[in-house]
């Protein structure tokens, strides 16, 4: 019924060599290959595969005219001038990106049709809404990393050819992310590699000079920064959309798929909620502040539900007794009244300019769907079996809420049974007037699936309820009926958001051999000095040596030979007789100068200058504002903690102050 994953690229040669590929290149990379041998599915596939190739030509064809009208070039037609031509263009992107996530959704399912891991369903629950995945172009990062390396870290920007190739194979794996833990775990660890890429290359006054281009999950109109944290809050979006999609697929008919369909939707909420707090004039309508109160609304919402329909699994052991029904009444309440607010988010402008119909249409229809399933709980609760004592407090407070003592009581509910029919009466009655209309909306919505679960289940909803309406009306029943009193919502688990945790996803620093982020990085400059020979006296060498990765010299001996090499305090040794030691402990540098003899050491070491960080080199375009995170809460894997200042995570616009050089050493050391 709702589109569930867009996994592929917006280039049309492109996407037809990714999704005719065979095999993963990584774990958690899914490139839709074929995965049977079943000729008529691989027919099936084939012709999928063409009518993507042919959206994909007719988005392309959009986006050209949707580009030129934002920046009309000389030589274009007149037409392009106009606003409502892009207008009119913007729309049939929103058309040509519905149908590519129909389109996906279907080739998905063929593939998952011969997946033995995936549970058979047992029942008909109501369909979830998950999210589909931004995505992007191909990015070279090759020319603008090796610049850098070359002008700024003083090294040949060539002989990083294979840490550049890793990060490229990386950005291309996470635009296909299979729909398991392996695609959540690939997708974490390119949003770690990228906080690493932001502490060690940029800085506020520096960006990579790279042009990041993302398509919006629910328009399909492209968005493009120059910004580095543009690319990872487009990735922490689709790690919060991931989650929506695992949650959709797992089996709610038994337990545990309840379980970790609400885990997936509340982790889905903490990353949209996540984005929410941190970024700020995002450049695509799905990164708004607007849009992701929403989502974070909506995912809540439908791991609420998740909860309602655990507690609704039949269970042997558990008694159905009154107050059973009363805890259901409640917390299908509950769900209503959170679907009421999310239904109220997704009409209001901007967000409802861009929110699918069969959204807001869905929404709606379990706003009343649930509420009439509360009445009709509440119903069987008051007709099934008589309250005890103990049990009609709690009858109470489902229909009044808990009120002060000081305050008088309204109704009080009846205990003879003839009176609780008729009240139970009136909830069916509530309840069969709820479904009958959520029928009715459900109709005006085109269906999006060839098999209608959401009909089936409020059909059988409807049916329950007028069965039990027939039960309990009798022929000589003239009374007039009373009105049924609202249901008071209340849930008995308490859901939290959950934010992403990037520790749990170890990642290494693929640009490593460039040196410890503390001391190089483009936020601060240096100058590299020696080889310098230094002969050992009678007192050592004449320095002090104190901390790891690099090792610092923490102090120089006047009139010593480091003094006359020309060593100074605050240098960093790079190089101990030829052997790089940007990565070596304070105890291995002091090992190996305690076994030098009477000729000496050559060492390199690094000065770091004072001033201003280097000019500018791109175009800075401040769009987001900063989330700090630090090495250990994204799970870099480094030698040593870093010593700096936490960098911003996200950081556009975010001023970040100059490392400590001499913090966090160990013990001074004289060799």
């Amino acid at each position: 019924m709702i589109p569930e994953d867009r996994r592929d690229g917006p280039g049309a040669d492109e996407e037809s060599t990714q999704l005719q590929a065979a095999g993963s290149v990584r774990k958690g990379c899914d490139t839709l290959a074929a995965q049977t041998p079943c000729g008529r599915l691989q027919s099936r596939r084939a012709r999928i595969h063409q009518q993507i190739n042919k959206e994909l030509r007719m988005r392309t064809g959009a986006e050209n005219l949707y580009r030129a009208r934002a920046s009309p070039q000389p030589g274009l037609p007149r037409a392009t001038s106009n606003a409502r031509v892009r207008e009119t263009v913007a729309l049939e992107l929103s058309y040509v990106n519905s149908s590519l996530q129909l389109l996906k959704e279907e080739l998905e399912e063929l593939n998952c049709s011969v997946d033995t891991d995936m549970p058979d369903r047992e029942g008909t629950t109501v369909p979830m809404i998950p999210l589909g995945l931004k995505e992007t172009k191909e990015l070279d990062w090759s020319t603008a990393l090796k610049e850098l390396i070359s002008g700024h870290f003083g090294e040949d920007g060539a002989s990083y050819e294979t840490e550049i190739r890793e990060l490229t194979n990386l950005r291309q794996a996470v635009r296909t992310p299979s729909r398991s833990e392996s695609g959540l775990e690939l997708l974490t660890a390119y949003y770690n590699q990228l906080c690493l890429l932001d502490a060690r290359f940029v800085t506020p006054a520096r960006s990579l000079g790279l042009l990041f281009q993302w398509y919006d999950s629910l328009t399909g109109v492209p968005a493009q920064q120059r910004a580095l944290a543009f690319e990872k809050g487009s990735v922490l979006f689709n790690i919060g959309a991931l989650h929506t999609q695992i949650g959709a697929r797992q089996d709610r008919g038994c337990p545990t798929g309840t379980s970790r369909a609400a885990e997936s939707f509340q982790r889905a909420a903490g990353a949209f909620n996540l984005l929410r707090q941190k970024f700020s004039r995002a450049p695509s309508p799905d990164m708004s502040p607007a849009s992701l109160s929403m989502l974070e609304q909506l995912m809540a919402a439908q791991a609420q539900e998740c909860v309602f329909e655990g507690l609704s699994l039949p269970v042997p052991t558990a008694p159905r007794d009154c107050l059973a029904q009363l805890h259901l009444a409640q917390e299908a309440a509950q769900v209503a009244a959170q679907y009421e607010l999310v239904h109220q988010a997704m009409i209001q402008p901007p967000v409802c300019s861009y929110v699918p119909f069969s959204w807001t249409t869905l929404v709606h229809v379990k706003a009343k769907h649930f509420r009439s399933l509360a009445h009709y709980h509440a119903a069987v609760a008051l007709c099934d079996s008589p309250p005890a004592e103990a049990e009609l407090l709690a009858l109470e407070q489902v229909f009044l809420g808990p009120l002060p003592p000081s305050e008088p009581r309204g109704l009080m509910l009846p205990q003879e049974y003839e009176e609780r029919r008729k009240l139970g009466k009136a909830h069916l009655k509530r309840a069969i007037l709820g479904q009958e209309e959520a029928l009715r909306l459900h109709a005006l919505g085109r269906a999006l699936r060839r098999v209608d679960l959401l009909q089936a289940v409020l059909g059988q909803a409807l049916r329950c309820s007028l069965t039990r309406y027939s039960e309990l009306d009798l022929e000589d029943d003239f009374f007039e009926a009373t009105e049924a009193p609202d249901i008071q919502p209340k849930t008995h688990r308490t859901l939290e958001v959950r934010a992403p945790s990037f520790s749990r996803v170890k990642v290494a620093d693929i640009f490593h051999r460039l040196g410890p982020l503390s001391v190089f990085s483009a936020r601060n400059r240096w100058r590299l000095v020696g080889p310098v020979h230094v002969t050992r006296g009678e007192g050592g060498f004449g320095f002090t040596l104190r901390g790891d990765s690099p090792v610092l010299i923490a102090a120089v001996i006047p009139g010593g030979h480091a003094a006359a090499a020309g060593l100074q305090e605050g240098d960093y040794i790079v190089s101990v007789n030829g052997q790089p030691c940007k990565w070596w402990k304070h105890a291995e540098v002091v090992a190996q100068l305690k076994g030098v003899g009477d000729e000496g050491v050559s060492l390199q070491v690094v000065t770091l200058l004072p001033g201003t960080e280097p000019p500018s080199t791109g175009d800075r375009r401040p769009a987001l504002r900063g989330l700090l995170r630090n090495q250990k809460e994204c799970g870099w894997r480094t030698s040593v903690p870093v010593r700096a200042s936490p960098r911003p995570l996200l950081g556009w616009g975010r001023k970040a102050k100059r490392d400590k050089t001499a913090g966090g050493l160990s013990p001074a050391s004289q060799p």
